[in-house]
Parts: C-alpha cells; sequence; structure tokens
C-alpha cells in the first residue's frame, strides 16, 4: 500500500540554516520594506537515503506549493521543474536514487518573471518566495492512482448516485491489469456502498447508484469518502478522497444549491499573513477558514487572485463556505506562451480542485484584464472539458465586456466614482445591462466592490470608519434587493502587503473589513450581523464613545450593526431610547442596521459641546427579551492587558495566532493606545515576526510556531499594564 511521510524536515537554506517546511525566503517587516528582497533565487537542500522496503517501488516527492519556478535536482540531474507558484508538482525519484546517501537541492526564484503569470506587468499584491507549502515523500507501487474526480449527477432525485473517474499512473509502461476496488464511507465513516471494475486502461469508471445520502450544503456540509484500492502488478496502491453529493446552478434568476435559492454575501482573501508572507501552515488556512465562516459570517470566499492552500480549501468543505476559485493573474495578459502557461495553470487548479463541494464556479479570465476572444475561448473550453458539473465565470472592470463564461462576473466600484468626477448620483451598483451591454439579462454576480475606493485604516477617525461601513452597507442592500444579482463579494476580508505601486504607501493596502492580524474593522460587522441571531447574536455600535472623536462633535447619526429586532440606548440619567432596525433606508437587508440621529434626542440629551460626556449602554432585544448588552465609559482608562490565542493545545509544527488588546475598566479596546508590548517566546516553539512591536488600533498581533511537541511559554509586556504570561502545549 501507498506510504505518505512528512518530508519538510531538516532541509539547509542558502547553505547556512537548517529549516522546517513552510518556509518564507525572506521575513518581511510589517510595512515600509523593499519588496525587491525576495526577488531573486533561493535554494534548499536535504538529504535522502533509500529504504530496502522501496526497491521495485516508485518513490516521489509532492511539493504542495513553490514559489516560484522551481527546478528540483536529485544529484545534480534534474528531475523536476514547475513554474507556477500556486499549484502541486510531483518530482519522481525512483530512477535517480542510488544506494546511501542521496542529494536534493531546489531551486525556486522570487522574480517576477514575466514569462510566467501572474507576472509581466505590476500586480496588486505579494508573491514571496519560498517552499511555502508541505512536500511529501511518497512510495507507491509501479502502477498508481495518480487522481480520481467524482461526480454526483441528479442529487435531487429521490436516489442518488456517483460517477468516479479513477485515473492511473503507469510511468514505467507495465501491462494494465487488476482491478479497482471502492468503498463509500458516510460522514460518520460506516461503509454503504461497494463496488469494483477491472483494469485495462489508465482511466476506470466506477458508478455507485440507489445511495441514500445527505446532500452537502453551508448549513449540513455533509461529506462522504470514497476509500479506492488498486490491485495491479507489482502491488497494490490505494487512494482516499472526500467530497459531498451537491448540484449548483447560476440562472438569470441568481443562484441555487440543489434547488434552493442563495444569495450570495462574500469576501475575497488573498493567502498572505504579516512577516510569514504565504508561508503559514494547516493551522492558520484552517483558522482563516472558520473567521470568514464564524466570525465574519459570509457564505462565500473569493480565493483573489490564485489558488490557495488545500487546508483551507478542506476547511471551507467541512465547514459549509463556499467558493470562486479563479487562476492566478492580475490584469495582464502576455504572449501567447504566457497564456499557455495559463491555460496549465487552469488545469492544475481544476484537476487538483475538482472534489471539493465548496467550490462553485471556476475563474477562467485573468482578474480585471480586457477582453481576448481566442484566450479566453481556449480558458472555457478546457475548463468545461474538464468539469462539466460547474460554471466558469471571469472577473472584469470593464463593462460591455464580451461574455464568454457561463456566468458574467463583475468588479463593480461605482460606489464612490462621484468623488472622481463623475455625473451621476451615488449609486451602490449599476444594473445588470447597464454592465453587460447585453439586451438580456443573464447569470450576474459582483465578485469585488470598495476596497480601494475608500481605504480605510482600522485606527481611522470614527467618522471615516463609519462612511466604510455605509458603503458595505448599502452595496449589500442593492444586492439582496436585485432578484438579477446572484450574490456581492466584497473588497476585501483581510489587509494585505503589497507593492509600491498601490496601497498607502506603507506596502499595505487597508482594504479589509479586518486587519492583517484578522482583528475586526467595524465593516466587519456589516457582513455579521446578515445572519441569523441563532448563529449568535452580533451588537456592535460604529463608535469608539468620545464627544471630540467626529467633527463638530457628538456621536450622531450613531449606526448600531446588528442582528437584534431592536436595540436600547441609555446616555447618563436621560430616558432610554429604544428603536428599531432602519428597514426604511435599507428595505432589502436581512438585518437592518439601528440608526440613531437627531430625530430619536432633544438637542440636550446628548449634550453640547462643553457639557459633561456620560456613559452609555447599548442593549439588543430578540422576541423582547435582552439578549445582549454593551457598556461605554465616558473616561476611559487604559485597565487591561488582554493576550488572547486562538488556541491553547496545538499540533506540534502548527502556527497559532495570538491577539493583544489594550483595554478600558468596561471591557472595550482603547482604539488610540499606541504603546509598545515586548513579547517573548520559550520552549518548544518560536515567535514568528519582531519582538517589540506598537499597538495599532488598541491591538497587534502575532504567530507562534511549534518545533516539535512540549511547552511553549509565551509573555506579552507592556510598561503601562503589567506582562500576561500565557502556556501553549503542542502535542
Amino acid at each position: 500500500m501507498r506510504i505518505r511521510s512528512d518530508f519538510n524536515d531538516d532541509w539547509l537554506f542558502e547553505g547556512r540554516d537548517r529549516v522546517r517546511l513552510p518556509h518564507t525566503a525572506v521575513e518581511l517587516p510589517f510595512s515600509y520594506f523593499d519588496e525587491g528582497s525576495y526577488q531573486r533565487r533561493f535554494t534548499y537542500e536535504r538529504s535522502i537515503t533509500p529504504e530496502p522496503a522501496w526497491a521495485g517501488r516508485e518513490v516521489c516527492l509532492v511539493f504542495d506549493g513553490a514559489m516560484a519556478n522551481a527546478v528540483v535536482r536529485l544529484n545534480g540531474e534534474v528531475v523536476a521543474t514547475h513554474p507556477d507558484g500556486y499549484t502541486p508538482f510531483i518530482a519522481r525519484l525512483t530512477d535517480g536514487l542510488k544506494p546511501g546517501v542521496n542529494h536534493l537541492t531546489v531551486v525556486v526564484d522570487g522574480t517576477e518573471n514575466p514569462a510566467i503569470p501572474p507576472f509581466g506587468h505590476v500586480i496588486d499584491y505579494l508573491t514571496y518566495a519560498g517552499l511555502y507549502r508541505e512536500c511529501w515523500l511518497e512510495v507507491r507501487a509501479p502502477i498508481s492512482i495518480e487522481r480520481v474526480k467524482i461526480e454526483t449527477p441528479e442529487v435531487l432525485s429521490p436516489t442518488r448516485r456517483l460517477l468516479a473517474r479513477v485515473m492511473l499512473d503507469n510511468p514505467q509502461g507495465r501491462t494494465l491489469t487488476g482491478k479497482v476496488t471502492a468503498r463509500l464511507r458516510d460522514p460518520g465513516g460506516h461503509v454503504i456502498a461497494q463496488a469494483e471494475a477491472a483494469v485495462t486502461r489508465a482511466e476506470v469508471r466506477i458508478e455507485m447508484t440507489g445511495l441514500d445520502v445527505r446532500l452537502w450544503s453551508p448549513e449540513s456540509p455533509a461529506l462522504y469518502t470514497l476509500d479506492l484500492v488498486l490491485e495491479a502488478p507489482g502491488g497494490r496502491d490505494n487512494l482516499s478522497q472526500s467530497f459531498g453529493f451537491r448540484e449548483v446552478s447560476f440562472t438569470a434568476a441568481g443562484f441555487a444549491l440543489n434547488g434552493k435559492p442563495i444569495k450570495l454575501r462574500g469576501l475575497n482573501r488573498h493567502q498572505s499573513f504579516p512577516y510569514a508572507g504565504y508561508a503559514l501552515g494547516r493551522a492558520a488556512q484552517i483558522r482563516d477558514a472558520e473567521i470568514l465562516k464564524h466570525e465574519l459570517r459570509v457564505n462565500m470566499v473569493r480565493t483573489s487572485h490564485y489558488p490557495q492552500s488545500t487546508d483551507f480549501l478542506d476547511a471551507c468543505d467541512r465547514l459549509g463556505l463556499l467558493v470562486f476559485e479563479e487562476i492566478p493573474g492580475w490584469q495582464h495578459i502576455g504572449d501567447r506562451a504566457w497564456q499557455d502557461a495559463s491555460v496549465e495553470n487552469l488545469r492544475a487548479m481544476i484537476t487538483r480542485d475538482w472534489n471539493h463541494p465548496s467550490i462553485v464556479i471556476w475563474g477562467v479570465r485573468i482578474n480585471e484584464s480586457q477582453d481576448n476572444h481566442d484566450f479566453y475561448a481556449r480558458t472555457n473550453a478546457l475548463a468545461h472539458e474538464l468539469d462539466s458539473t460547474r460554471p466558469t465565470g471571469g472577473v472584469r472592470y470593464i463593462t460591455d465586456s464580451e461574455l464568454l463564461e457561463d456566468v458574467y462576473t463583475m468588479n463593480d466600484f461605482i460606489l464612490g466614482n462621484e468623488e472622481q468626477g463623475g455625473n451621476r448620483p451615488r449609486t451602490p451598483l449599476r444594473p445588470q445591462m447597464e454592465v453587460t451591454g447585453l439586451d438580456h439579462a443573464v447569470p450576474y454576480m459582483i465578485t469585488e466592490f470598495g476596497g480601494h475606493m475608500y481605504p480605510t485604516k482600522s485606527w481611522d477617525q470614527e467618522q471615516r470608519q463609519a462612511e466604510h461601513v455605509t458603503r458595505h452597507l448599502e452595496v449589500l442592500n442593492a444586492m439582496y434587493g436585485d432578484p438579477q444579482i446572484a450574490g456581492a463579494i466584497g473588497w476585501c476580508a483581510f489587509d494585505y502587503n503589497t507593492h509600491k505601486d498601490f496601497g498607502s504607501g506603507d506596502r499595505i493596502c487597508h482594504h479589509g473589513v479586518m486587519d492583517m492580524f484578522r482583528e475586526p474593522k467595524f465593516a466587519a460587522y456589516v457582513y455579521a450581523s446578515q445572519s441569523d441571531p441563532a448563529e449568535g447574536v452580533i451588537l456592535k455600535p460604529v463608535t469608539f464613545w468620545a464627544r471630540g472623536e467626529r467633527n463638530i462633535g457628538g456621536v450622531l447619526p450613531l449606526i448600531i450593526l446588528t442582528n437584534c429586532d431592536e436595540v436600547e440606548l441609555r446616555y447618563g440619567s436621560h430616558p432610554p431610547k429604544r428603536v428599531g432596525p432602519d428597514r426604511e433606508r435599507y428595505p432589502h437587508l436581512p438585518h437592518p442596521p439601528v440608526i440613531l440621529d437627531q430625530r430619536h434626542f432633544s438637542k440636550d440629551e446628548l449634550g453640547l459641546w462643553g457639557m459633561t460626556w456620560e456613559h452609555a449602554e447599548v442593549t439588543g432585544y430578540v422576541n423582547g427579551q435582552a439578549v445582549a448588552r454593551l457598556r461605554f465609559a465616558a473616561d476611559p482608562v487604559a485597565t487591561t492587558l488582554q493576550v488572547t490565542p486562538d488556541a491553547t493545545e496545538i499540533g506540534a509544527h502548527d502556527a497559532v495566532r495570538i491577539m493583544v488588546r489594550a483595554l478600558d475598566q468596561v471591557g472595550n479596546k482603547l482604539p488610540f493606545f499606541p504603546e509598545p508590548v515586548s513579547i517573548t517566546v520559550t520552549g518548544a516553539g518560536r515567535r514568528i515576526g519582531p519582538g517589540f512591536v506598537p499597538l495599532r488600533a488598541g491591538s497587534t498581533g502575532f504567530w507562534v510556531q511549534a518545533q516539535g511537541r512540549g511547552d511553549i511559554t509565551v509573555t506579552v509586556t507592556s510598561d503601562r499594564l503589567g506582562a500576561q504570561v500565557l502556556q501553549l502545549k503542542a502535542e
């Protein structure tokens, strides 16, 4: 049977440092760095010694990702090359291994090579460099299972069926005989069906019918497993693949999953992190999916602008988070050879990810590129050939663009264009046919809005934060109110590092509804508040509660992002004000915000400039019952240093995020507390990033990377607020 083992330890980087994968070639500062520092070649080396049990078997390394243009040598001979930085590749070692110690070398090149997508012109994100995903050693039978594609047609019929295409790898050209046995396991691990098929060619087809199964959905992400065993000359091989039974549909009337209409409310995600770039492993990838699903409470994420970690996609499968996955690129289309490479990127992406039930649409167009009929006819044809179960989309920002895809996917940045000299009134989204130039409705989805039209830092003035919130509210309201729009995916979930050509000059695009440490800005609660209160009550006033933070002063209009039925404000000794959601301004949102303004107060109730500022209390009600309560201090004082890890028990090779916040006497974060903290990590772990950092908007974050099993001690110290000590355990 197949042996798959971790091959991430003990790589020699640049001839000097012993490192474990995932690894970033250059650990960047938080901001104001030279992005050219990683744009060169880097070398990784490792030894490998064959074991007697490998005799007569295939031996290979599987690299989940290398940035970029990787060349793998075994004892000086090239055994693999892979230009694409985002998809996996295999280095076959079988023929080159000799008895005793063998020498492996992997060279990656962080140069923005114009021959390789997404490069060729400027791009608004960093690609970093290094062996930034995991590597695995696989020992297989001479004939093995290369991959399987599982399809679940007619899931809405009373009984379901499964079709599996099992593709074999036969590098030695042996005669194909034998059989493939397939067992289907339900989410509880019980075998519910079995089938087998003879091996006569390199692709074996298996069908199972009459299946009594649950459908995969965001509410109930039921995952099944197909266990495959190949018996062929030279030995047995095995492969297990998870998947879900579900059906996807985009029409002019919107999106449906398993025949049920769903409005898609999502955010875009870059896979980068502070300091480590792309090189945070499985636990961090899973955590991002959890944040999107449970904290931001979106039902869709777009993997902008490239295929992302399978650990992230696996988590989306388990959590029920829908995915729009697209090929690498940003605006630029290169020459014919560049386009050929992009077509191969598409092939690699689809064949890697076609069994993920979370993925509901393939992005087959370079993000925001101009029309190119021949190129995009090729990408659409290939996507349909490889996978007929999902539609294609092509993200553009130009209007009247040629529609070759199944879904017209549009980055609509009309909101804010009036500030650039436009002559139309404030407009959240344009009508579909104004964008497409067609005389009829087609499947249509908004794939970006906001972002660079109104970049907002987590420490920006409250009034700007309120406008940031308002813009996200307006677009989501317009989306929910237009039956021709399948959904809208905001730009973006998390702030991210970028080139000098973009962002605020600090090498950061402050476009996210969360900062780079995944700490929410107020706009994050626009998305979370659209969820059912049964998922958790959201009650977030868009205020720092200070008399003079806004222009002129005061806190009105006060937007309260909530999924409650009513909200009550108590201010000092004044009579309480209980107000319901503003359905007049936001009639289409599932949960409009509560907005308190001059209509609800007399002139003296919230005080004039120069009068005493008072404490406040905000209470949320559902079905007449108080379900959440917040207090605001009129005189906030730095009181507590809060240090919160995502987990206290982690895997022996996992990275865990730890958030640090300065809080006032009632537990609210102090948005303008800038004082630094020192961070030390001892034991079986190391700190990623610097050990002496400022708080930004009252908080900062960092990751601790476990280095084997054992105890980890984390100490965070503030000169004013004292020290907090965390005990973590890596197992």
